[in-house]
């Protein structure tokens, strides 16, 4: 069991290392006779011979021969099932996997062989118990420890996972998987710090890209951003996949190092043309850098390539209004988004706001009714969402129906505050309708937040850091 590599993880399908059969326990056999005792020893080291080459079936049968005449062997049972393992045969694994348990309790190699058939068979519950007692047996197990370690990663308690990661790291250094792992989980932790040695130490054995981008992470996580870029760019250049280009360029992005981002983000969208992220990612640094026709032009073809996909349609909704040249695609998506997620309420608001401000300063003859339809479709579906109540209360107050406006502008505002231009609306809204006393507290609040510059720069790195977060752990999904 693994984290998986990139930006973001997911844990991947369980496979145990099976430690190798012990030697024939002839005791077991309860002959007296030397000669059956030989015979039956050389069945057993037969099965042994074609499990050791890989030919499963053949070591099965010849075992399913012999264990009648041995139906107490602990040796037998144990071979069997990782026979019948090895074919993928699980259950029939399971029944001689326990059996060997049951003959030797004490054994925290075979509990360590149930534990992973049991995982193959979806008992996790079961095989976290079993491993618990193959530590109790060998503290110094280094797959007990390892693989407990992993159960717990697999139910995501990482925390519980530390302590048997740590301990097979102590018994094994040199094991890159279990390194990689208790990296990652010192890292999700929040122990950067500690994870960076372990990174170190697995990169002198090997100098690997996945190391590199792990190490990024941790560089990120500790704010030293110009080593996360470049151990990101070390990565990518190693391993030019479209995961690690993402997250190079992505980090730059972050950061608003916009122009090596462009340079990523364009270069990788050429190597990996139906990669939707990496379209958005150069889409958002155009947009970023003030290049608003090609923002819009990147972001049609993200929307293009995933069109069901929401993150698209957000960004391309904050950069359309400034490229009006692309306004009928724009609204083209738009209107197909809406068709596609009826229960999307962002999709009526993207669609509404397409129709109403992509195309103002071409067609003043917008149909204000259709767009009055969908902002109410958007608001009767999400009450609270912030920015359709906001541009309801515009659209009516530019057509004077200010006192319908003014509950909009309310509503804005009670999901979210910091609105100076929702502020500035209400209170003019006010004043239209004679209530004066109320207006100046809102011009005194649109004042005050207008002054504060960093607010809306730091709502868009948000957003910027949700998708790349987000699209991240998207790509880790099975």
């Amino acid at each position: 069991m693994t984290f998986q590599r990139g930006l973001g993880y997911i844990l991947s399908t369980v496979f145990f290392a099976v430690p190798s059969v012990g030697p024939w326990c002839l005791a077991q056999s309860g002959l007296n006779s030397a000669r059956q005792e030989q015979a039956l020893n050389r069945e057993f080291q037969g099965a042994v011979a074609q499990y050791d080459s890989g030919h499963f079936s053949e070591a099965a049968a010849q075992l399913e021969k012999l264990l009648p005449k041995v139906p107490q062997s602990f040796e037998a049972h144990e071979l069997l099932g990782m026979a019948y393992s090895g074919e993928s045969q699980d259950k029939l694994a399971n029944q001689h996997l326990q059996a060997a348990v049951r003959i030797k309790p004490a054994s925290a190699a075979a509990r360590t062989n149930l534990a992973a058939n049991l995982i193959r068979l979806g008992d996790v519950e079961g095989a976290r118990l079993q491993l618990k007692k193959a530590v109790a047996l060998e503290p110094n197990n280094y797959d007990a420890n390892h693989n407990l370690g992993e159960i717990y990663i697999k139910i995501g308690k990482l925390p519980d996972a530390l302590p048997f990661l740590k301990q097979a790291q102590q018994i094994n250094p040199s094991a890159y998987d279990n390194g990689y792992d208790l990296a990652m989980a010192y890292l999700l932790t929040d122990h950067a710090a500690l994870a960076r040695p372990v990174i170190h130490s697995l990169l002198q054995q090997r100098n690997s890209a996945e190391l590199h981008n792990l190490l990024g992470q941790v560089e990120e996580k500790q704010g030293h951003y110009v080593e996360a870029a470049n151990e990101f760019e070390t990565a990518a250049h190693q391993e030019p996949t479209e995961a690690n280009l993402f997250d190079w360029g992505s980090e730059l992005l972050l950061h608003q190092t916009l122009e090596p981002a462009i340079e990523v983000f364009r270069k990788a969208a050429e190597r990996y043309p139906n990669s939707t992220r990496l379209a958005i990612g150069l889409g958002i640094a155009y947009y970023s850098r003030g290049i608003y026709d090609e923002a819009v032009k990147s972001l049609l073809h993200a929307a293009d390539l995933s069109p069901a996909d929401g993150r698209s349609y957000f960004f391309l909704s904050k950069a359309y209004d400034s490229s009006p040249s692309q306004a009928d695609e724009v609204i083209q998506r738009f209107r197909r988004y809406s068709e596609l997620q009826p229960q999307d309420p962002r999709a009526y608001y993207y669609y509404a706001m397409s129709l109403w401000k992509g195309k103002r300063a071409q067609d003043p003859s917008i149909d204000f009714s259709q767009v009055e339809t969908l902002l109410r479709k958007a608001v009767a579906l999400d009450p609270k969402l912030t920015d359709a109540h906001f541009q309801l209360g515009n659209l009516l107050s530019e057509q004077s129906h200010y006192a319908e406006a003014i509950p909009e502008y309310l509503k804005a505002l009670e999901g979210r505050g910091q609105i100076p231009d929702a502020h500035y609306r209400l209170a003019q809204a006010y004043v239209h309708t004679g209530q004066k006393e109320k207006a100046q507290p809102e011009f005194a609040l649109y004042q005050e937040q207008r002054s504060q510059h960093l607010v809306e720069r730091e709502k868009q790195r948000a957003e910027i850091r949700q998708f790349v977060y987000s699209a991240a752990d998207q790509a880790a999904k099975p």
